[in-house]
């Protein structure tokens, strides 16, 4: 069976919904670039495929329209969507068909524009209005609100947990911390190609802030003061975001230079009302499947759709702290959608390498009670 290796791995910077340098490049713009990006270098006759993971941009395939623009006429593509772990998704479903020895060479990713993704609202009732374009996750039920993923994510999970609102805070205040400073240290250099948009050329992570404070943290209103203990804010939660990323993956028989090994992956499902502990099952199952014990991971990406669920993982499998997130993630550096699996892979890879390889986890929730892990390796150098 051929290996699935990673030959490239980029990703736009990440911008700030509807009022950051993405607000006016929509999401084939995005994805147009990030494929094309990736592609460079590629011989295109070995090209087979094209999988992107896209959330808000129902009824087309943006990553043929990326293919068809990066040059890759001949190339297909096909869209796919797991909420949150999409982007995640795209790049399973691109490594299950190389080693299955359909594809050779599949440019895999995710694509997010909450910015310029199509709405239409309709009235409910008087005082309540409803977006029907963004699809609920499950079905509705008292404990597990279908469109409010600070409940079934966020809030359920840390009282299942014993999680508390201090804890929360002090996680989102060191992911930013470590977001600036990779930042500052430029260790996303390698990892990020520059989009020009109508306001600019745009080459930094913007979402991560500076002046933020334990206090300016504590000091944020929760989302429901209506429930009591309710301790989830704006502050210990990921923001709404855009960007995307794209990696090349291959059959290591192409005998392409390879930055890292797709080892193995696992989805899984849970209750919806405590969703954002489905990493803690994933990384569970994928790791077993790798043959490998989680003493052995050097690091892990588990994304702070709420500060709570790295913090839960971390809890529930006794993970060292000091090797989850060490460059930020959703509550800092931001969480596009169904770019943010493929966004994750991308940054783990480059910082194993920096790092001189090892094994590394990938890992979130998405909405419905779903949750998906990636495992890779990075020969050492």
């Amino acid at each position: 069976m051929p290996e699935a290796v990673i030959v490239s791995a980029l990703r736009t910077p990440i911008g700030t919904a509807r009022k950051g340098t993405l607000r006016d490049t929509d999401g084939f713009a995005l994805a147009d670039h990030v494929v094309a990006a990736v592609a460079a270098g590629l011989d295109p006759s070995q090209i087979d495929d094209v999988v992107l993971g896209e959330g808000r941009y129902g009824g087309g395939v943006l990553a043929r329209h990326a293919a068809v623009t990066a040059g890759l006429t001949t190339v297909p593509g096909v869209a796919v969507n797991r909420h949150c772990a999409a982007g995640m998704a795209a790049v399973q479903s691109a490594a299950a068909s190389i080693r299955a020895g359909m594809d050779r060479l599949v440019i895999a990713g995710g694509v997010n524009s909450d910015s310029t993704a199509p709405r239409l609202r309709m009235r409910v009732d008087e005082d309540e209005w409803l977006d029907p374009w963004t699809s609920p996750t499950h079905p509705d039920r008292p404990d597990a609100p279908n469109r409010d993923m600070s409940i079934t994510v966020g809030w359920n999970a840390a009282v299942r947990s014993g999680i508390s609102r201090a804890d929360m805070d002090g996680w989102a205040l060191r992911s930013h911390r470590n977001a600036i400073a990779a930042i500052d240290e430029g260790r996303f250099t390698d990892e990020i190609v520059a989009i020009k948009t109508p306001h600019g050329l745009f080459e930094v992570d913007e979402h991560p802030r500076r002046d933020t404070t334990l206090e300016k943290l504590a000091g944020l209103k929760v989302l429901h003061p209506e429930i009591e203990g309710f301790s989830i804010t704006a502050g210990n939660a990921s923001g709404a975001n855009d960007g995307a990323a794209a990696l090349a993956i291959a059959s290591d028989r192409l005998g392409l230079p390879a930055l890292g090994v797709i080892r193995s992956w696992a989805s899984v499902g849970i209750d919806p009302a405590v969703t954002g502990l489905a990493p803690i099952e994933a990384i569970a199952k994928a790791v077993s499947r790798a043959g490998i014990s989680l003493s052995q991971v050097r690091l892990f990406e588990i994304n702070e759709a709420f500060a709570v669920v790295p913090l839960a993982v971390i809890k529930a499998l006794d993970i060292d702290p000091n090797l989850v997130n060490v460059s930020g993630s959703g509550c800092s550096l931001g969480h596009p959608v169904a770019a943010t699996g493929a966004r994750m892979i991308t940054t783990l890879v480059h910082e194993l390498r920096r790092r001189g390889g090892g094994f590394g986890v990938a890992a979130l929730c998405a909405g419905g009670g779903m949750g998906s892990a990636t495992v890779i390796e990075v020969a050492a150098p």
